[in-house]
């Protein structure tokens, strides 16, 4: 069972990482902590929304990528209600380090940031 201050790390995580990326803001969505670049969401925590047990982050996934990671590794990805369908993929954040989560933060900016703002991030 994971505490408050367990959950609040995971957050902390995902915060960290995403405000560090170009021109994210954090607004609350739904409850939980949300980043958006240029007013459009590639990441939303979802810490054990509506009970059901996920300590997590959903973001884009580039198509095929959702299923993949799915298939690979069940326990560390999953696929979210409401935007799994278009091809989101959740990310069980006790499950990943902060190495490969900040691979899968980037790559979600990377689908949803406009195109021009991509030379920033590799400054």
């Amino acid at each position: 069972m994971q505490t408050t201050a367990d959950l609040e790390k995971h957050v902390e995580r995902v915060r960290r990482i995403c405000l560090s990326l170009p021109e994210v803001t954090e607004k609350l969505s739904h409850g939980e902590p949300t980043f958006f670049v240029k007013k459009k969401v590639f990441a939303m925590c979802s810490i054990n929304h509506h009970n059901d047990g996920h300590i997590a982050v959903t973001v884009p996934a580039a198509i095929g990528i959702q299923e993949a990671l799915i298939k690979s590794s069940p326990k560390k990805f999953y696929r979210p209600p409401y935007v799994g369908v278009r091809g989101w993929v959740g990310i069980e954040l006790p499950s990943v380090s902060d190495k490969e989560l900040t691979a899968h933060l980037k790559e979600a900016w990377k689908l949803i940031a406009p195109e021009k703002l991509h030379a920033a991030l590799d400054e």
